[in-house]
């Protein structure tokens, strides 16, 4: 089993800046691919960003691409969203996941979530 715990939202005025951090412990060399994820009231869980192992590929979804980063960090099992130029339209719930096989952008490709973290972007 793997476990996630995200940590680093909170409320920010537009234009501001934000670091996520999701700190995985277990088995964490089972650990292939860890994704950011969103959710906003009344809307469906929203792709993000990935990173997999190999090469160290990253995807980043259209919607925050040039300002939003996932990083990971291998030797403390921590994936990071830094998050600049937030708008109020980014405001929601991100969650972090973890898949221990090459996954993409469904979240029904990933086998362990966190429990969320609140982010909140306003005028």
């Amino acid at each position: 089993q793997v476990r996630l715990v995200e940590s680093g939202g909170g409320l920010v005025q537009a234009g501001g800046s934000l670091r996520l951090s999701c700190a995985a412990s277990g088995r964490t060399l089972s650990i292939y691919t860890m994704a950011w994820f969103r959710q906003a009231p009344g809307k469906e869980r929203e792709f993000v960003a990935w990173f997999s192992g190999i090469g160290r590929n990253t995807f980043h979804a259209d919607s925050i691409k040039g300002r939003f980063t996932i990083s990971r960090d291998n030797a403390n099992s921590t994936a990071y969203l830094q998050m600049n130029s937030l708008k109020p339209e980014d405001t929601a719930v991100y969650y972090c996941a973890a898949s221990p096989r090459l996954a993409f952008t469904s979240p029904r490709a990933y086998d362990y979530w966190g429990q969320g973290t609140q982010v909140t972007v306003s005028l």
